[in-house]
C-alpha cells in the first residue's frame, strides 16, 4: 500500500514537473506568444475566433490567451512581471495602472509601431505618457454610454425616441403617468452608476466633450462652472422617474428591473448589451444622450477601456509587434466587435457590426464627437480621488441630499487640494 502510494506520489511529481517545464518552454519558445489579460469571459473568443484568424496570415506563431480573474489581475500581473514570468503581451487597463507599468520598465514604448497610425489621439489617450511622447499600449476597445430602451413599452405607449432634453423628460413623464413601468432603471446604492451612467453619460453635452475635459486638465475650467452645475441639475431631475426605493437599488437590481420588462429606459454602458441579449425576452434599442435643442452638436462618452502592450522583457518582441500590427487591422476590428458586442474597436476602420444595438451605439461616432470620462486622465491621482468623489456627490444629488451647487463646490475643492493647475 505504501509503495503504491509512493509510486503515485512520484508519478504526480513527474507530471507536475512536466507541466512546469512545458509552461516554462511555452513562455520562452521562439514563435510562441502568451497574452496576459483579465478578460476571462473572452477566452473562447480568442481560442476559437481571433487566434485562428491571426494564424491564417501568421501560421508560424503560436498564441496562447492566458487570462487571470479580473479582481486578481493587477496583483497577479505585478508578481509575474517582478518574477520575470509574465507573458509576452500585457492587456492594459486605462491610464495610471498601465502608465505605472511603463515608468517601472515593464512595458515597451510602441512609438515605432506602424499600426498606431490607425488610431486617433482620443483613442490613444489612455496609454500615453503625460507629456505625450511615449505610447505604451495599442488601443483595443472602448465602451460607449447612452440609454437602452424597451421597444415594446415605447410602442405600447406610442413614444418616440427622444433627441432633445425636453423630449426626454416628456417621455419620462408619459411613462410615469400613463403606465405601471419605472421610467428609468437606475439606483444609487452602489454610487458608481450615478457617476458613470449618469454624470459621465449626459455631461459631455454640457462641457463640450474633449474641449471641456482638456480645459479641466489645464486649469482653464473649474467644476463649479455652469456646465458642471447644469449636469448635476439635470441628474437631480431624474429622481421622480427612478423606481420606488431606488436609494437601496444596486447595479444588478437595475439590470433585473430592465430585463424583466418592468422599466422602460436604462442609463447604460454598452457592456450591458451582452447581458440584455442573454436575459431580455423583448426587443430593445438605444439612443444617445439627448441634446439641448435639435441640431446641436452631440457628444458621447466613448471611453477607452482595453489596450495591449509588449512586455519589455519578452524574448519574442518582433512576433509580439506583428500581432499588435495585425490587431490594428480592419480584420481584427470586425472580428472583435462582432464577437464581443458592446466593446468597440478604437481604430479608424469602418466596420460592419451584426448586433443591431451594438451597431446603433457605434453609429453615434459618425454623428457625435467622442470624448472619455473626464476624471480618468491624471485627475484621480491625488487625495481626494476625483472619480470616487464623483460617485458620492452624484448619488447624493440624485437622492436629493446634496444640491448641484454643493456637488460642484465639493469636487472643485477636492481638486484644489492637490492638483496644481486648479490651485
Amino acid at each position: 500500500m505504501s509503495n503504491a502510494h509512493s509510486n503515485l506520489s512520484v508519478s504526480r511529481y513527474a507530471i507536475a514537473t512536466a507541466v512546469l517545464l512545458s509552461s516554462a518552454s511555452m513562455i520562452n519558445a521562439a514563435g510562441t506568444l502568451n497574452i496576459e489579460s483579465w478578460r476571462s469571459d473572452d477566452a473562447n473568443i480568442w481560442s476559437d475566433v481571433i487566434i485562428p484568424a491571426f494564424n491564417k496570415s501568421h501560421p508560424d506563431t503560436t498564441v496562447y490567451f492566458t487570462p487571470t480573474p479580473p479582481t486578481q489581475y493587477n496583483s497577479a500581473l505585478q508578481a509575474k512581471l517582478q518574477a520575470g514570468t509574465a507573458g509576452d503581451l500585457i492587456t492594459c487597463r486605462p491610464f495610471d495602472t498601465s502608465l505605472t507599468l511603463f515608468t517601472s520598465g515593464y512595458l515597451d514604448s510602441l512609438n515605432d509601431l506602424k499600426g498606431l497610425t490607425e488610431f486617433s489621439d482620443v483613442a490613444k489617450s489612455a496609454w500615453v505618457t503625460d507629456d505625450g511622447k511615449d505610447q505604451f499600449c495599442l488601443p483595443m476597445a472602448s465602451v460607449i454610454h447612452g440609454f437602452i430602451y424597451n421597444k415594446e413599452i415605447f410602442k405600447e405607449l406610442n413614444l418616440s425616441v427622444p433627441a432633445t432634453r425636453d423630449e426626454f423628460f416628456s417621455v419620462l413623464k408619459t411613462i410615469k403617468s400613463e403606465s405601471r413601468y419605472s421610467p428609468l432603471a437606475m439606483g444609487t446604492a452602489d454610487q458608481w452608476e450615478s457617476a458613470t451612467m449618469g454624470f459621465q453619460n449626459i455631461g459631455p453635452n454640457y462641457w463640450k466633450g474633449e474641449a471641456g475635459r482638456k480645459a479641466l486638465l489645464e486649469g482653464k475650467a473649474k467644476l463649479t462652472d455652469e456646465a458642471y452645475v447644469n449636469t448635476w441639475k439635470e441628474l437631480a431631475e431624474w429622481k421622480p422617474y427612478l423606481g420606488r426605493g431606488f436609494e437601496a437599488q444596486k447595479y444588478s437590481d437595475s439590470q433585473n428591473l430592465f430585463t424583466l420588462g418592468r422599466a422602460a429606459i436604462y442609463p447604460a454602458g454598452s457592456w450591458d448589451i451582452q447581458t440584455f441579449n442573454n436575459q431580455a425576452d423583448f426587443e430593445f434599442g438605444a439612443f444617445p444622450p439627448p441634446v439641448t435643442k435639435s441640431g446641436d452638436t452631440c457628444y458621447i462618452s466613448d471611453h477607452t477601456d482595453i489596450g495591449i502592450g509588449i512586455n519589455a522583457n519578452s524574448p519574442n518582441k518582433a512576433a509580439a509587434a506583428e500581432l499588435l500590427n495585425w490587431m490594428a487591422s480592419q480584420e481584427f476590428a470586425e472580428l472583435f466587435a462582432n464577437a464581443v458586442p458592446g466593446f468597440f474597436p478604437l481604430s479608424n476602420h469602418k466596420i460592419a457590426i451584426k448586433d443591431p444595438v451594438a451597431q446603433e451605439f457605434i453609429s453615434w461616432r459618425d454623428s457625435c464627437e467622442s470624448t472619455i470620462r473626464n476624471s480618468y486622465q491624471i485627475l484621480s491621482r491625488g487625495t481626494p480621488n476625483l472619480e470616487n468623489q464623483l460617485w458620492n456627490v452624484s448619488a447624493q444629488v440624485i437622492n436629493g441630499t446634496m444640491t448641484p451647487e454643493a456637488a460642484a463646490q465639493e469636487t472643485q475643492n477636492g481638486l484644489e487640494q492637490w492638483y496644481a493647475p486648479q490651485q
